[in-house]
């Protein structure tokens, strides 16, 4: 790659002091300007914030599909009722009852994200205390249950969530690097933004001392008769355009400044001078390159595939629910009781329970069969947008990489725009001044040619560095190191 030496900055810099000596104006380098924004600025701290977010929300996932321990217990259960007692000679009559009971239940519950089931260990005790009984305390232990429950036929979300919950936090990463460099693209406006001002400025106070130059000299040959009344006055009326330019070249440049600080959050009284990138590297991108890795690390290439599952989930969802169903409940264990907590644990009994749940809908007068129909014309709906959109985002990013590598020659053209109007700005201006032109329409249109080739070249170098952040916003890759843009969870955490 060649390196080429751009026309070099010319900007009138002056340096304040405080009564202190010190300087109070800093230098600011596009690159650190990109440096600060991606550290402090509200878009960096925001793009943070949203990635915390994925991140705990992806952890909560992961920490639902782990096993989980925990207790349940009522403590106590107070009782008092009348409850209906069969006499010994067949009669019915009513008794009055008071008991206290309570019960504590321990248990390691794992989901079956497979499946969709949920399987169980499990330890317990109860005790009741029955005042109105002969033996009014008894306690059921259960020392040990293993359980499993089942739905066989019913919508599964574990299973789904395996498939869309991961592509979510890889998205979310992705997002994170392209939200960081939206910030480097934003920073680059802000800082061509405040360049072009001090631009302006420099541009306002230059044409102020030429016209002042021009003006005095004009005066001059007016009383000696070598220049019209009216030319006369034309340099006059541009003397005081020039003097209210610098007025609005200093207006603009505090906006632009302030906005520029705004951004970046810098919070200090200094003003900033801003140093153009001078020396490039110029590359050439290979666009079907660049497409293929936008293919591969694009977050866009993520939301894409997450649409598409999330239809497909749709669709089965809208399929499973409200159909036949059925649910297998299985529990063998261990039991026992005893009027004292140690005999509840003496010898127990095995215990084995087994059951199963059938739904079945006779007629819902084809609310199922719409809602199927439904979700399935969705995710048509979803697969023609994401063929569509995968076109467009394609073309889009071949589109940047051509209009990037035609930068290089916008540039060369600008930058040589700028010295061929100086040049003539600076000849027209010589003849001028003895006497071998005495057009100051001439004189005038020099000096805007100049003034718009200088600014139209630091347009371009803006179009060069903005459509670079674009495209390695696109990519997720530094062609100027030729390496991915890597993600440091740890600094975002």
């Amino acid at each position: 790659m060649n390196r080429y030496i751009l026309i070099p900055f010319l900007i009138l810099a002056i340096y304040c002091f405080d009564v202190k000596g010190q300087v109070t104006t800093r230098r600011l380098t596009l690159e650190e300007a990109v440096g600060i924004s991606e550290q402090q600025s509200p878009g960096a701290l925001n793009a943070k914030q949203n990635f915390r977010a994925s991140y705990w929300d992806y952890r909560s996932y992961r920490a639902s599909n782990l096993p989980a321990l925990g207790v349940t217990a009522t403590l106590p259960s107070i009782q008092q009722s009348l409850s209906p007692y069969l006499n010994p000679d067949g009669t019915q009559s009513y008794v009055r009852q008071q008991n206290i009971s309570a019960n504590a239940n321990l248990a390691l519950t794992q989901k079956l994200g497979i499946t969709g089931g949920t399987v169980y260990l499990s330890s317990g005790l109860s005790g009741v205390n029955n005042f109105n009984a002969e033996n009014p305390i008894s306690y059921m232990s259960t020392p040990v249950n293993i359980g499993l429950s089942q739905p066989l036929f019913t919508y599964n979300p574990y299973r789904w969530d395996r498939k869309i919950q991961p592509l979510k936090y890889d998205q979310a990463k992705r997002k994170y690097i392209e939200d960081i460099e939206q910030i480097a693209i934003t920073t680059t406006d802000y800082f061509f933004a405040l360049l072009q001002a001090q631009i302006e400025k420099k541009i306002s106070l230059t044409n102020l001392s030429n016209y002042d130059t021009l003006y005095r000299i004009a005066k001059g040959r007016y009383q000696l008769g070598k220049i019209a009344e009216n030319d006369l006055l034309q340099l006059e009326l541009n003397f005081l355009k020039a003097q209210a330019a610098v007025e609005n070249a200093n207006l603009a440049l505090d906006n632009a400044q302030f906005q520029f600080k705004s951004f970046l959050r810098i919070k200090d009284s200094v003003n900033i001078l801003l140093v153009p990138p001078a020396n490039i590297d110029f590359f050439k991108i290979d666009p079907l390159n660049a497409v293929d890795l936008a293919n591969k690390n694009s977050s866009t290439i993520l939301d894409f595939k997450k649409r598409l599952l999330e239809a497909a989930r749709d669709v089965n969802r809208a399929k499973t629910e409200g159909r036949f169903d059925a649910e297998l409940d299985a529990v063998i264990g261990l039991t026992q009781s005893g009027a004292t907590v140690p005999d509840a644990y003496i010898n127990p009994l095995d215990q084995r329970q087994v059951s199963l749940g059938l739904t079945i809908p006779i007629v819902d007068w084809g609310v199922s069969r719409g809602k199927i129909k439904m979700a399935q014309s969705q995710e048509e709906v979803v697969k023609t947008s994401v063929e569509q959109d995968i076109i467009d985002f394609q073309r889009n990013v071949y589109l940047k990489v051509v209009q990037f590598n035609m930068q290089q020659n916008q540039l060369r053209i600008a930058a040589k725009s700028d010295t061929v109007a100086r040049k003539s700005y600076e000849v027209t201006k010589g003849r001028y001044l003895i006497g071998k032109i005495n057009s100051i329409l001439d004189l005038n249109n020099a000096q805007i040619e100049t003034d718009n080739s200088e600014k139209n070249y630091y347009s371009a170098l803006q179009t060069f560095w903005k459509s670079y952040y674009e495209i390695r916003k696109m990519t997720l890759f530094d062609f100027i190191n030729n390496e991915p843009l890597r993600f440091d969870i740890s600094s975002v955490k």
